[in-house]
């Protein structure tokens, strides 16, 4: 059986003991039937990992002894996702799962001239951030931005590099021949692309375009498809 991982935002380094939230008890105790002197794993999301042992197993707050922590560093690749926020909240949900999965370090989600989209729904995209950290077993949280308009965003960032891909006709660099940078920035944009005066304000920015394939993709698959082509591990 396999160690179970635990999001808890609040624990910190130093620590003897801890008292997990009434979410991780609950889990911990009635759903893995966990008892005293098992042992859990627990993350802050903050590059710390604690390996701990039940010592009161309670269903709303079971506490916990740490008899080690580790701190591992962030990778030295920070890619930030700028992605058009899609209409289809499944394949969006989908989207945030994955990325999380793949290591993203930020996602920052953008107000386009296409975007048909009703409400952001902060804390259950977080949610879903944190339940793929645990799932990948990593143990440094994405960051995950409120919506903002492309305009504001495209202005704003200060990546080394900055990349977005279109389905315009243009010159494009094809995303297997790039170094990706340090510190990257990758725009995808939402059902229907970005308009052209959005990639024409881009490339007025400094911005890349890239060149994806010959295949028309879905956004969730082209973010991902590039994220898998950028990411260094």
């Amino acid at each position: 059986m396999s160690i179970p991982y635990f999001y808890e935002p609040n624990i910190v380094s130093g620590q003897t003991n801890f008292t997990l939230n009434e979410i991780s008890s609950k889990h911990c105790i009635q759903v893995l039937r966990m008892q005293e002197n098992h042992r859990v794993d627990i993350t802050n999301g903050l590059g710390y990992l604690f390996e701990a042992i039940i010592v009161n197993a309670h269903k709303k707050n079971t506490i916990v002894q740490i008899q080690s922590e580790k701190y591992i560093p962030a990778h030295s690749q920070k890619i930030t996702l700028g992605i058009g926020l899609l209409k289809n909240l499944t394949r969006l949900e989908w989207l945030l799962e994955k990325a999380t999965e793949m290591g993203i370090y930020e996602i920052l989600p953008l107000l386009c001239e296409h975007t048909l989209f009703e409400k952001f729904k902060l804390e259950r995209f977080q949610n879903i951030l944190q339940s793929a950290m645990i799932q990948s077993q990593q143990v440094w949280l994405p960051l995950l931005g409120t919506p903002v308009k492309f305009k504001e965003a495209i202005q704003n960032q200060k990546q080394a590099q900055k990349l977005i891909a279109h389905c315009e006709a243009g010159d494009k660099l094809n995303i297997k021949k790039i170094e990706a940078a340090s510190d990257c920035l990758l725009l995808i944009g939402p059902e229907g692309d970005f308009s052209s005066s959005e990639i024409e304000l881009a490339l007025a920015n400094n911005y890349q375009a890239i060149y994806l394939g010959p295949t028309r993709l879905r956004t969730e698959t082209a973010a991902l498809f590039a994220l898998s082509v950028l990411k260094k591990f």
